[in-house]
């Protein structure tokens, strides 16, 4: 089982980290571009507003890999196929939307997040590249769904190495500045489409069922898709909420500095969330699967296991910001500008959530990864919104007193009980078993 589990987690844990490295790049060369201050604050509202887009998009990824994993382990290749279209339709479709959209959701979104010019700039320049990302959760949540963490790696590689190269050239040789960022990201999306799409007709074309487009936007099947998939929506919004919250929080605190190291600090535990979302990713492709299968004791056995392997990539990431912190920090500034000392002082004074965090948010990432295989969306999204009503409670009732460790404690609050909420709420699992029994 512990096999099982690392084929599907190692490529998705290279997959995910190429994610935060190439958000950790881009705050790197906007800590290089002159102002860190400004320039790596501007980069946070729009990266922010990007994140609210796409979080609101990832239940294409989720809905589409439970049911596919269970279709998967019942050997019913009609519905994985059907599963793929549909899910490249909705991708296409949603993609679209936000194009045509593009300029009430942009100017809404600066205004909400008290964004400048630069923010702007970068909005309308990255927004290219918003349907491209969309196809692409499409793609790798069907392929998470067949148990294949392979093609997202590559292809995630791939993407990541264009982006950052192409932000180098378009940034500094191009005198872009953040707003070559954004256009990198267009360039290196559209190539991971093309990649992914390519790749997978050619690895599955022989497992693919022949299936008219009736069946695909059959109004019953889409129903079912859909209200599956409308409480990962909700729970989604919950998470969108809670991150943008953090940043826009962050902005009107009236201090750059504070901005500019929470905004670090986030990278940091961004670094550690995607590296324990692919342990997280085999706990819904094996739950999907074992649930398909109705091979109940596969599933016991593959849930103790990831909740174990959580935990210790936790511990290791505490142990890791413990001892080179300030050595982690320093890779996003400039060393001869003269707000560096400032920001790892200011970073020092919060330090310590960081390393607290990782053991707070070891449980909720797996127990989503359990949920979303499972297909139990009703209590990822109720646990969801117990933890996001406890967090701005215990912001907005600690922020006048302890200031910015205040929204610390709630963010950190608000991944802990995500874990164990889910976890009660299952009735320690039991509604889960029960499902590769029946």
């Amino acid at each position: 089982m512990n096999r099982e589990i690392l084929r599907i987690a190692l490529p998705n844990i290279i997959s995910n980290i190429t994610v935060p490295i190439m958000g950790i790049a881009g705050t790197m060369i906007a800590g290089h571009l002159g102002d860190s201050v400004t320039t790596i604050g501007s980069l946070a509202i729009g990266v922010s507003i990007f994140n609210f887009i796409y979080w609101n998009c990832s239940f294409i990824r989720m809905g589409t890999s439970g049911i596919t994993a269970q279709a998967f382990g019942a050997g019913d290749n009609r519905t994985t196929t059907l599963m793929l279209l549909r899910a490249v339709l909705v991708s296409v479709v949603i993609g679209l939307l936000v194009l045509l959209l593009q300029k009430p959701l942009g100017w809404g979104a600066l205004k909400v997040m008290n964004g400048g010019d630069m923010v702007a700039d970068y909005f309308f320049a990255r927004v290219w590249a918003v349907p491209a990302g969309v196809l692409l959760f499409g793609l790798n949540g069907w392929l998470t769904g067949m148990q294949n963490a392979i093609i997202p790696m590559i292809v995630a590689i791939a993407v990541n190495v264009i982006h950052v190269v192409c932000s180098i050239f378009l940034a500094f040789d191009f005198g872009m500045g953040i707003t070559g960022i954004a256009y990198a990201s267009v360039i290196a999306q559209w190539v991971g489409v093309a990649v992914t799409g390519a790749i997978t007709l050619i690895y599955y074309r022989k497992g693919f069922v022949r299936v008219s487009w009736r069946e695909v936007v059959d109004m019953q099947s889409m129903k079912e898709f859909f209200l599956i998939n409308r409480d990962i929506i909700i729970r989604t919004l919950c998470i969108v909420a809670t991150y943008t919250f953090f940043t826009a929080a962050s902005a009107r605190m009236g201090d750059d500095t504070i901005l500019a190291v929470n905004t670090i600090l986030l990278q940091l535990f961004t670094l550690f969330s995607y590296m324990n979302d692919g342990f997280a990713y085999s706990a819904e492709a094996l739950t999907g699967r074992f649930i398909g299968a109705r091979d109940g004791v596969s599933l016991r056995d593959c849930i103790k296991k990831c909740l174990l392997w959580g935990l210790a990539v936790s511990v290791i990431y505490v142990g890791v910001y413990v001892g080179w912190w300030r050595e982690l920090l320093s890779l996003f500034l400039d060393s001869g500008a003269g707000d560096t000392e400032l920001i790892l002082e200011y970073a020092g004074r919060y330090i310590g959530w960081i390393i607290a965090i990782p053991l707070a948010a070891s449980m909720p990432f797996i127990m989503d990864g359990i949920m979303v295989g499972a297909t139990q969306s009703r209590i990822m999204r109720d646990s969801m919104i117990y933890a996001t009503i406890a967090y701005f409670g215990i912001f907005y009732l600690l922020n006048p007193i302890i200031g910015n460790n205040a929204l610390w404690l709630a963010f950190s609050s608000y991944m802990f009980l995500r874990g164990v909420l889910q976890y009660f709420m299952s009735h320690r699992l039991k509604m889960i078993y029960q499902q590769a029994e029946a």
